[in-house]
């Protein structure tokens, strides 16, 4: 299987339910055609180098993961026909230089999720005490 990562922009007037609608969507999309989804980077809410749709900002998620060309071409199919994904982008790893690049940038999205999934346990711990 081939590496590949998966940038894309949700518009910001959805709400924070909303946007991760989209998320789960495009990673069920990843699932159902047999992707091995290796990270996610949930940047949040940034600025656009340029307004898209009339739109100044959006929510930028990035996706990495495994997969076989054709599963490309239906990912892809599926962000355009979604009209709250304003932009996308898939980049592919595919020699060796690239592959150890994919390899740090997955080990760097895991270090952010870890944190944040740390950072709530405790206080899920502190109100099962209070309580």
């Amino acid at each position: 299987m081939t590496c590949y990562e998966t940038l894309f922009v949700v518009k910001p007037t959805l709400t924070e339910e909303e946007i991760n609608a989209q998320i789960t969507k495009v990673k069920d999309v990843l699932a159902k055609e047999g992707a091995e989804l290796v990270g996610t980077n949930d940047m949040g809410m940034r600025k656009l180098a340029y307004p898209v749709d009339k739109h100044a900002r959006g929510y930028y998620t990035v996706l990495f993961y495994k997969a076989e060309g054709p599963t490309i071409a239906e990912l892809e199919r599926n962000i355009k026909n979604n009209e709250d994904i304003i932009k996308f982008l898939t980049v592919k790893y595919s020699k060796n230089k690239e592959i150890t690049q994919f390899d740090k940038l997955v080990a760097q999205a895991s270090k952010k999720t870890a944190p944040a999934a740390e950072a709530k346990a405790p206080e899920a711990e502190t109100e099962a005490t209070e309580a």
